[in-house]
């Protein structure tokens, strides 16, 4: 069963960093664009950052742009967020994506979501 899983949530002060982990069993991330979306309390699902499939071409949303980072594993089989200076407005459960498309992802995949808390 095709599955994503996300790691590395959790509560982090004010200008702190976190990396977290989004993992595939059943498919293959590389084959994928992959985003990272953000849901906070009382708000919509927003999309935080993407990659392609083809070329690594990155996108970020404007409020994490220069804080956040996407990567993947040299075996394209991981794909990370790199998340820097954090704010307490970037509270908030994470999910990874895999779809078909860039940079709006046309999920195909989504994973559990892993919490964020940026608190003093």
């Amino acid at each position: 069963q095709a599955q994503l899983v996300e790691s590395g949530g959790g509560l982090v002060e004010p200008g702190g960093s976190l990396t977290l982990s989004c993992d595939a069993s059943g498919f293959k991330l590389k084959y994928y664009a992959i985003g990272w979306f953000r849901q906070a309390p009382g708000k919509e699902r927003e999309g935080v950052a993407s990659i392609s499939r083809e070329d690594g071409s990155k996108y970020y949303t404007p409020s994490v742009k220069g804080r956040f980072t996407i990567s993947r594993d040299s075996g394209g089989n991981m794909v990370y967020l790199q998340m820097n200076s954090l704010k307490p407005e970037d509270t908030a459960v994470y999910y990874c994506a895999a779809g078909s498309t860039w940079p709006t992802i046309r999920v195909d995949y989504w994973g559990q979501g892993t919490q964020v808390t940026v608190s003093s």
